[in-house]
């Protein structure tokens, strides 16, 4: 298995109702990540980039080291987990992205990001 592979990422999302204001357009979410090393080596998680998209197709790109302030290393068999929040102006919205990895022989790679969706409840039937 190459390495860009051991690395497996999944989401879970919620919709925080009590920090969203419909009226004004701001919907907020929570995602929930868990990144695990299936792998025989382990990788840092260097940086990220994501591609936040909302309802009206606007796309926001967001770059940055680390993640919550955390550059973590992943030993195989090992599990990270992380949370953190977008702000959309639609209901309905998306995320994708990769994070930029370092193996321990020093060699970078990016680990995908699936695309998830955000949506408020009853958004989507």
């Amino acid at each position: 298995m190459n390495i860009e592979d051991s690395i497996e990422v999944s989401v879970n999302t919620e919709y925080l109702a009590e920090q969203s204001i419909p009226e004004e357009d701001r919907f907020v979410f929570a995602y929930h990540i868990r990144i695990y090393n299936s792998g025989d080596n382990g990788a840092t998680l260097r940086s990220r980039h994501w591609f936040i998209a909302d309802g009206n197709a606007d796309v926001q790109e967001v770059q940055g080291e680390g993640v919550v302030g955390e550059q973590p290393t992943i030993e195989p068999g090992e599990t990270y987990r992380y949370s953190s929040g977008s702000v959309l102006r639609t209901k309905v919205g998306s995320m994708r992205g990769y994070y930029v990895m370092q193996a321990d022989d020093g060699t970078l790679f990016h680990a995908t990001i699936p695309v998830f969706t955000l949506s408020a409840p009853n958004a989507l039937n």
